[in-house]
This record gives C-alpha cells, structure tokens and sequence, in this order.
C-alpha cells in the first residue's frame, strides 16, 4: 500500500514506521474473517482493513474526526488479524500510532476523558487494592455493572507463599489489578516454581507493566512505567542483590507478557533504557513456556492422584495476548495434558477474543459483553468443571457470565500440589 506521507510526519519516527508497516499491505481482507468487532457490525471501517484506511488518510492529511476516532475505539487490539495476514503487517503498532495523532487531534467528551483518567490513574493507583477491598465488602449491594468487576474474597491460600531457597531463581510480576483482584493467581505460581525447585523473587518497586496507560493513549505515562519496572528488575537482572540472579522473569498475566516482551521495541529510541528494555524483553517468558521444563519436576509430585481419581475436566479458554500477541499455542493444552489433566478448547472460534481486552470491557461494554457471551456459548458444549485461561482480565470478565468457576491454570495445577 502504497502512502504519502503529509509534511508533519514526513521524516519522524512515528510517520516512517506507519509507512513502512502500510506497504506491507496488499487489501486482501483475509484480516476481515478472523476480526470479532467486524463479525458483530458488519461495517469494514471496523475491521482492521477499514482502520488500515483511516490511518493511512490521517497520515497523508485527512482530518480526522470523531467518527474515526470512534472506528479505532471499538478496536479489542486482540490482534487476531496478525495471526491472519499473509503479509505480516504489524496492525498492533500501526494501530497505536493512530490512536496516538488522532487523540491529539480530536478532543473526546469530557465524561470519556474523565472515565480514561480514572482508569489509567485508578487502576494503577496504590488506592486500588483498599478500594477492591471495600467493593468485596459491600459487593450484595452494588449494581450489577460494578459486581461484574469485583470478584469474591479470595481462599486463604492466595497468601500462602514458599519461603524455601532454591538455587534457580526467576522473578516474578506481580501487576497492578491482580494482586488486589486475584492474589491466589500469583501465590500458586510461586508454590508450582517451588515445588519444581525454582525460587521465586518479586521486585517491590515494579508495578503496572505500562499496557494500561499506553492502551488509553498515554503514551509517555506507558513508557514512564515501563522504566520503572527496568529499574526495579535491574538489581535481580545483573545479580546484584543478596537474593541472587535471575534466569528468566515470569508473566502469569499474558497482556502483561506481551507489553514486557516489547520494552525493547518501544524504548529502542531511548538511549539510556534501550539496552536493559531489550535485554529485559529477551529473558521474559510465560509461565506456559516453562511447562516443558516443568512437567517432569512436577510429575512425580502429582503421581499417586495420577493413578486415582481422574482430575477435573477443564475448558481452557487462550488469551489474545497469549495465541496472537505472543505467537504462543498449545503449550497450556499440552502441559496440563503432560500432568494428567483432560483439556479441551471449544471446537469453534477458540481463536476469538472473548471481549475482555483490558479497559475495553469497560470503554466498550455492549460489545464486550456481546464477545463474551458468544465464548461462554462456544464453550458450554464441553460440560467442563471449571473454565481456565491465562490472563487476569479474560478470567474475570468471563466469570461475570457464567457460575461455573474460572480460574487461571495454575491455580488448579497449584491445588494439586502435595499439602495444597
């Protein structure tokens, strides 16, 4: 596709990578068939072929104008349509760079500008974890839409953390949300690394990933949390803290292991970051990518329930963050099925977003709530006992929908622990 660029991008860094990503792409609209607000409106300006568009007329001069900052709203960015394109057009990046001139260019509503500040300042607030509390509290008595967001009190063994030492060491993320949201999440990560002989180290200092604020087009408030976590991770990165040196820092959220694992892109014009941001992106894994290494640790732990009562059948639900961000499939199915466990995905459009998409559940409640529904459909065929999945946002969101529990994978292979 060929652009040309207006003056004011001409020869900036942001108009040469819109450029280069735009002449990857020949229209061929295969983008189209795997894009789920595109299945729902049926209108091309909100499929990525039609944001495509848009973008590129900002980029060579159009004004933009609310509608098109409404067309590029509605997308989930679950960047499906990059598993898609034959071509390899980076959608995720050009998308960003949209979203980026056109929030400078088209004033919202004061009332979308208040609810964004709120979430881009609340949910990564140090206020968040007591106001989750009092929601908890008083969760019979609040609407509808705002118990959809507060979960129940957690089990008591969400506070249950290894205190043995290990030679292997690995950090661990804890997040912005999840630990006030679903603490057991991370505990049971640190009791599965333990029980495999892996110790698992937090940096105090490191908090949101940055998704949060870049997602809502703050850009520069993103990177600035982004540098924070380099800082707070550097000590543990180079060994030089009393606890050790790590070998790999470990995401049990994928929307935060996708934004961990592009510091390296989004600070590579930073001359005092770029460096540590890619060297901190090459050793962050995925909890699922250690389950190759994992399962024959952990195996002889699970053996005698192995040969006794079958495990609980779960319907496994992939993040987008996980299957197309992260290019990752199969390794959670596969593992668990290492383990014992009996593991399906719905036999249709497992490869959709289930609506979640961070703040969209939130920005976009009627489409969100229309994605989650069609999963929660998708997966009811299997009977599983319990849903799982990978990413903090899909599990609660989809727990809003269904009364059948749904949980993160570790926390059920955690609770098959000796002593769990």
């Amino acid at each position: 596709m060929q652009t040309q660029l207006a003056e004011e991008f001409s020869g900036t860094s942001h108009g040469k990578a819109a450029q280069a990503i735009l002449s990857r792409c020949v229209h061929c609209g295969f983008c189209t068939a795997t894009c789920p607000t595109y299945q729902l409106l049926g209108d091309e300006l909100d499929g990525p072929r039609g944001r495509i568009y848009l973008i590129k007329q900002v980029l060579e001069g159009a004004e933009p104008t609310r509608s098109t900052q409404l067309h590029l709203d509605r997308c989930l960015t679950c960047r499906n349509c990059e598993s898609t394109c034959p071509s390899g057009v980076q959608y995720g990046q050009l998308l960003e760079i949209g979203r980026g001139i056109v929030e400078a260019k088209v004033e919202r509503p004061a009332g979308e500008r208040a609810v964004r500040w709120l979430l881009k300042e609340g949910l990564t607030s140090p206020a968040f974890a007591p106001a989750m509390r009092l929601g908890q509290l008083l969760r019979p008595l609040l609407p509808t839409t705002l118990q959809d967001k507060v979960p129940g009190k957690a089990p008591g063994s969400a506070h249950d953390w290894p205190r043995k030492q290990h030679p292997r060491k690995m950090g661990l993320l804890l997040g912005c949300v999840q630990p006030s949201m679903a603490p057991n999440i991370n505990s049971a990560t640190a009791r599965v690394l333990d029980a495999a002989g892996i110790q698992t180290l937090v940096a105090d200092g490191a908090g949101c990933c940055g998704a949060i604020r870049s997602h809502l087009n703050d850009q520069m408030g993103g990177l600035a949390d982004m540098r924070r976590n380099i800082d707070a991770w550097w000590p543990l990165v180079a060994g030089l803290t009393e606890a050790g040196k790590i070998e790999a820092l470990v995401m049990n959220a994928s929307g935060c292991g996708v934004t961990v694992k592009d510091y390296g892109h989004a600070l590579a014009h930073d001359p005092d970051y770029a460096d540590k941001a890619a060297q901190i992106s090459a050793i962050t894994r995925d909890l699922s990518e250690l389950l190759p290494d994992l399962v024959p640790l952990l195996l002889p732990q699970l053996g005698a329930q192995q040969q006794g009562t079958p495990r609980e059948k779960l319907a496994y639900h992939p993040p987008c963050t996980l299957q197309h961000g992260q290019q990752l499939r199969g390794g959670v199915e596969q593992g668990l099925r290492a383990l014992g466990f009996e593991v399906k995905l719905a036999s249709c459009d497992s490869h959709l977003c289930c609506g979640s998409a961070g703040t969209y559940s939130v920005l976009q409640p009627q489409l969100s709530k229309q994605l989650r529904d069609q999963k929660l459909q998708a997966l009811a065929p299997l009977h599983a006992q319990t849903i799982v999945s990978a990413n903090i946002g899909c599990i609660q969101h989809l727990q809003s929908g269904t009364s059948t529990p749904v949980r993160h994978w570790v926390e059920v292979l955690a609770d098959c622990l000796p002593g769990a």
